[in-house]
């Protein structure tokens, strides 16, 4: 992933007045496109699309039949902005010259409860009664409507919407997820001054400003009328409560977010929307042609970036949940490209067994988000966990995985009765493979002094053949018993079949040496992208973040995290000493 200052949208140098009329099809500036003129013929005017690369538009006209095939991706975009921030006129310049579909809560909300549909009557009951609508209620309404045909083949403008973490999640979870999402920045005072001085004329329903955009006469003036909620007390309220909500959502969209200056003439700060969403699209039409929509690149469009607050324990909902989800989308892609032989490797606080914070609860959190969401596919999971290792009086099994087998048969499975129909539990090793069984997830394998998992490991690949084996979180690195015969016999074929399974996920936190606090950055792999390396941050205002010093195109070593971090060209190389000589041995 590149940071985000390094993208050429972010130099105002680079920005161009672009304004062109509204077309009803996009102009051959704005895409790359080729025509076949056909015999002639009397027909009315049609169109046909496909949507997997390309649209496809045959107009038919009185003069002859033209065939237009258009490398075309229809644009996905977020805005928002404050009250009075200029979002509104923003959002029409840009249907304007780009043709999207235009959707304000708001206005849904109003279309649904005066068309008397099943989402308005809900959403009916809430108002009349002086409550909020709930997130479900306006979400499903939101995603009502990105399913209508005109959004899927135009694009969509989401004005205002998500407001908040739950939201943005939500939208994330049902795959609605934006190509940029659009900031307008406006000092406060700004804002403040431009919703106090705002007036409404309640005949024409215009808005006028008293310094900026005053009335034409003074009959207009005369009836002017201030709106409730543009007195300056509601305004520093309103105020306070959209940055929450923008701060909350931030993180979801930090890697697509685009901050613009919005204290400038309307036509300005368009000409800067203008050329960022242009470069956007260009940039989805260049992967379409290349043929590269779904290989490997550095940025990744659809992760919102590392979560804060990792050391606080417990983890709250929201973060175990995005790292459910981050490890979900990284195995189904992997398992879509046919990767057979996987492991994820996740080492947040609670689920490290170093730390005296592991929980084994959120392991089997994950274990239950991975199963579910391969049997909500149709797919026949096992889910395994080793059984006792050694025998008489040496039997036993790792401290990590006691008790776990219980949990799973304990846990709550969903009120579809997946467990025992789509989802079965096992043990690890060869007769453990039945005909119908799709997939097996593998719940933390590992090695116990003086005892080994690979032969049973070996027998349950092998048995499998060809379909999916996961491993959540293994440890297959030898432990040799006092005698040492595990260091000596058959090491080298072992690590070689450990060493077979390649990461579709992999996120581990960086600590002092010696300690686990502070977090000094963090590494990142989601399958099919590049090793990513953070440095953990604080910002002025006191809030952390993560910014991204290097990518790699596989596990870097020890020495090439310490020269990124010390910022030490690649080529130049150092013995791991200093603070980060800790690092040594991990990966």
């Amino acid at each position: 992933m590149l940071h985000t200052s390094l993208s050429p949208v972010h130099s105002s140098s680079l920005y161009s007045p672009s304004l062109f009329p509204f077309s009803p099809f996009p102009s051959s500036s704005s895409f790359s496109s080729s025509s076949v003129s056909l015999e002639p013929s009397s027909h009315r005017l049609c169109s046909l699309r496909l949507y997997n690369n390309a649209h496809l538009r045959i107009t038919y006209k009185s003069n002859g039949l033209k065939l237009n095939c258009s490398l075309k991706e229809p644009l996905k975009v977020m805005i928002s902005g404050a009250p009075a921030s200029g979002k509104g006129t923003q959002c029409e310049l840009i249907v304007r010259k780009f043709g999207l579909v235009h959707i304000s809560t708001g206005d849904l909300l109003r279309a649904e409860v005066s068309s008397g549909t099943e989402i308005g009557n809900k959403a009916k009951e809430f108002m009349n009664a002086g409550r909020l609508v709930p997130d479900e209620v306006v979400t499903a309404m939101v995603t009502a409507r990105l399913s209508r045909e005109d959004a899927k083949e135009n694009g969509w403008l989401l004005d205002g919407y998500p407001r908040s973490f739950n939201q943005a999640q939500s939208l994330q979870s049902l795959k609605i997820i934006p190509d940029v999402y659009i900031v307008l920045d406006v000092p406060d005072e700004i804002l403040i001054d431009r919703c106090i001085g705002r007036r409404l004329d309640p005949i024409t329903g215009k808005i006028y400003h008293l310094k900026s955009f005053p009335p034409e006469t003074e009959e207009i003036k005369a009836r002017l009328i201030t709106r409730p909620d543009d007195t300056e007390e509601k305004v520093k309220s309103r105020l306070e409560i959209y940055k929450q909500n923008a701060d909350a959502i931030s993180t979801t969209y930090s890697h697509i977010m685009k901050k613009i200056d919005g204290n400038h003439p309307k036509e300005v700060v368009f000409e800067v929307i203008d050329s960022i969403l242009s470069q956007v699209q260009k940039d989805k039409e260049t992967k379409m042609k290349l043929g590269k929509s779904n290989q490997s690149t550095s940025v990744q469009d659809n992760w919102r970036g590392i979560p804060t607050k990792l050391n606080n324990i417990p983890h709250s909902r929201d973060i175990r949940k995005y790292f459910y989800e981050d490890v979900l989308q990284a195995t189904q892609r992997a398992i879509n490209d046919g990767r057979t032989r996987l492991k994820v490797e996740i080492n947040i606080p609670e689920l490290n067994p170093e730390m005296d914070v592991y929980r084994i609860g959120t392991l089997m959190e994950l274990v239950r988000s991975l199963a579910l969401s391969f049997a909500d596919d149709g797919k026949h999971v096992k889910v395994c966990v080793q059984g006792s290792m050694g025998e008489g009086a040496l039997a036993g099994m790792p401290l990590q995985l006691a008790g776990t087998r219980k949990i799973l048969e304990f846990m709550d499975w969903g009120e579809y009765e997946a467990m025992g129909t789509f989802i079965n539990i096992g043990s690890i090793g060869g007769k453990e493979v039945d005909e119908q069984d799709d997939l097996f997830i593998l719940v933390a394998p590992q090695n116990a002094v003086g005892n080994c998992i690979i032969d049973d490991l070996r027998a349950m690949t092998d048995a499998a053949g060809d379909r999916p084996v996961i491993l959540i979180n293994p440890r297959l690195k030898d432990l040799p018993a006092s005698s040492g015969i595990m260091q000596t016999m058959g090491r080298d074929k072992r690590l070689e079949y450990a060493s077979s399974f390649e990461n579709c996920y992999f996120f581990r936190l960086l600590y002092y040496a010696g300690t686990q606090y502070p977090i000094m950055g963090a590494l990142r792999m989601s399958y099919p992208y590049r090793y990513e390396l953070y440095k953990r941050v604080d910002d002025p205002s006191g809030k952390e973040k993560y910014v991204i010093l290097s990518t790699f195109p596989e596990k870097p070593s020890t020495d090439e995290v310490n020269d990124a971090f010390e910022g030490k060209p690649r080529n130049e190389s150092k013995k791991a000493l200093g603070f980060w000589g800790f690092l040594s041995g991990i990966f």
